[in-house]
């Protein structure tokens, strides 16, 4: 039995939360978010509590179980709170820069590289170094962060790139410690 899928999700004030036979639609006060769920899941509502039960038990859906009810949470959390992903720029001559709908980013290439904000996101510059990323949807905040933090990784010499807020990049020493 998944741990995780039998757990009971609390509904908080303010939210809705809809569902019919494969899709839960969750309302807030941020936004609206809807899943598809595996024919295998069930969802229920009582009293402002929701549950995840399995229709027949076996491996696939004891998996899909504790997905389903990890993946509404995050909706939950989503529509009344959101997330946020921050990123920041280490090296000489690193920066960003926001305009509209697009970032542009220097690092270190001998062009700067612009990406377009997906429908749905934020983008805020806290300085030239450090930008936010926010919206309702946890799956695209952090997947538009790492596709941010790919233009240039953060390298273990110098440890110079695009890393995220608070990440510990790991040093190596280099050839002069042979």
């Amino acid at each position: 039995m998944s741990r995780i899928g039998n757990r009971n999700l609390v509904i908080p004030e303010g939210i809705t939360v809809t569902t019919n036979e494969d899709l839960v639609t969750v309302k807030g006060p941020k936004g609206e978010l809807s899943l598809k769920i595996s024919s295998l899941i069930n969802v229920e509502v009582e009293n402002n509590i929701l549950k995840t039960t399995v229709k027949k038990l076996t491996r696939e859906s004891n998996i899909m179980q504790g997905t389903t009810n990890s993946l509404i949470n995050n909706m939950l959390i989503g529509v009344s709170e959101g997330f946020n992903k921050g990123l920041e720029a280490v090296g000489v001559g690193y920066k960003f820069n926001v305009q509209g709908t697009k970032i542009i980013v220097n690092a270190g290439y001998s062009h700067p590289i612009e990406v377009i904000v997906p429908d749905g996101l934020k983008a805020e510059l806290i300085n030239n170094t450090e930008i936010n990323i926010s919206g309702i949807d946890k799956q695209k905040v952090t997947e538009f962060a790492a596709n941010i933090r790919k233009i240039r990784e953060p390298e273990p010499y110098k440890g110079k790139g695009i890393r995220y807020k608070n990440e510990y990049v790991r040093r190596k020493e280099g050839k002069k410690a042979a």
